[in-house]
């Protein structure tokens, strides 16, 4: 299979431009151009470029830079790709570079973007990840293994002129909300860390103004973070321009679903197999707003879970109304107190959520005034019995042992 883009994870994105971007804009030139039924391997940096190493310290996710993120393969046109058509995406496989077998997960700071549980887990740690195969297992998390679900944590097709001045409306009309506020409600164009591909001068300039950031999930796909988006997988893109123009990045060894932790995944640089095909006139056809996709056949067979639930009432016990967000949290927080009674801490069971192959339902949403969101824990993932049973939980975890912290 050919390598349509290569990269070098021992050079900064800076040097590899001509095969980077880390924003979405319809002007960005295309790296290749494929033939509709083409095969083809893509190579990516890890999401950060290369600021978090393999290390004991947190300090690299304390201080890493957000406005430079992400950093993204492409884009690659696929000929006779135009405005309307689907572009159809089968991923074949998801695999590790041979020179970068490890990844990381971080809890990142209040400060630097948060996470789901910031308000519990406000300061920068950091667990790095060992990849054996399909398994991995962190210095930092004792007594945990389990398969990874490979998957781009980013994938998605450039957005058109008009698409592109909608996203930058509406996301600035939300941050003038509360302008303010820490974590930001929203990540807006910052020309001065902008990479902006192929383009240069006076275009790549202006570009690197209005160019979206690559923070969020949107109609065209971008970080939706899906974990079941793994080899074997097939994805239906909407194309807004000529050629589609499609990006990749953020891939991931593991995640949970919802990424809890902000960088909640098993971040890692790898490669993407893939083949792609059009469906002409198929936005039109089927109705399509935001990609879809078909699973995989393949996924860890763990089938014992432990089930932990959360219901619309926060931990400070006020109410709301039908409010999915706050059940779910309810339902990690829950998890991570069970937990604690093995002798894991906060930060480490909260990192668990986030990397480990964890399944979240939204179980009722009709039930006023509170929806009930699970959150599916494979309890094969540990060396012991986290089942509750009559004599209680037993301290089994090292208690000298801890996720990277700052200094």
């Amino acid at each position: 299979m050919e390598t349509l883009i290569k990269v070098d994870i021992n050079k900064s994105p800076e040097e590899q431009a001509d095969v980077l971007h880390n924003r979405w804009h319809p002007d960005i030139p295309m790296v290749a151009m494929v033939k509709p039924g083409a095969e083809f391997r893509i190579e990516c940096i890890d999401w950060t470029g290369g600021q978090i190493g393999n290390n004991d310290s947190a300090n690299d996710v304390r201080d890493v830079d957000l406005t430079k993120v992400h950093y993204l393969s492409g884009p690659v046109g696929v000929e006779g790709a135009e405005p309307g058509d689907l572009l159809v995406v089968d991923i074949l496989d998801v695999g590790v570079l041979p020179d970068s077998a490890w990844g990381f997960n971080g809890l990142f700071a209040f400060e630097n973007g948060g996470g789901f549980l910031t308000d519990h887990f406000p300061e920068a740690k950091k667990s790095c990840w060992d990849f054996h195969g399909i398994y991995t297992s962190s210095r930092h998390i004792p007594n945990v293994q389990f398969a990874g679900v490979m998957h781009p944590g980013l994938i998605g097709c450039l957005p058109s002129h008009e698409l592109l001045a909608e996203w930058n409306k509406r996301e600035a009309e939300l941050v003038a909300t509360d302008p303010e506020r820490v974590p930001p409600l929203a990540a807006l164009p910052y020309e001065d860390t902008a990479l902006m591909g192929r383009l240069t001068g006076d275009a790549a300039a202006k570009a690197a103004k209005e160019g979206a950031r690559t923070v969020p999930p949107r109609e065209h796909g971008g970080n939706c973070d899906i974990k079941d988006l793994t080899k074997g997988s097939k994805v239906y893109f909407p194309v807004y321009v000529d050629g589609a123009g499609l990006s990749m990045g953020d891939i991931h060894f593991s995640q949970g679903d919802g990424e809890i932790s902000f960088c909640g995944a098993i971040e890692m640089a790898g490669y993407l197999d893939l083949r792609v095909s059009l469906i002409k006139g198929g936005v039109a056809k089927y109705g399509i707003k935001n990609p879809v996709f078909k699973p995989s056949p393949l996924s860890p067979k763990y089938e014992d879970y432990l089930i932990f639930e959360g219901i619309s009432v926060d931990e400070k016990g006020k109410q709301y109304y039908l409010d999915a967000h706050v059940s779910y949290k309810q339902a990690c927080l829950n998890a991570i107190e069970y937990l604690k009674k093995f002798g894991y801490s906060g930060e480490q069971a909260y990192a668990i959520l986030g990397t480990a192959p964890v399944q979240g339902h939204i179980s009722g949403i009709v039930d006023i005034p509170n929806a009930c969101a699970t959150l599916w824990l494979p309890t094969g993932i540990f060396d012991f019995d986290i089942n509750p049973d009559a004599e209680g939980p037993k301290l089994l975890v090292d208690p000298g042992v801890s996720l990277a912290s700052t200094s």
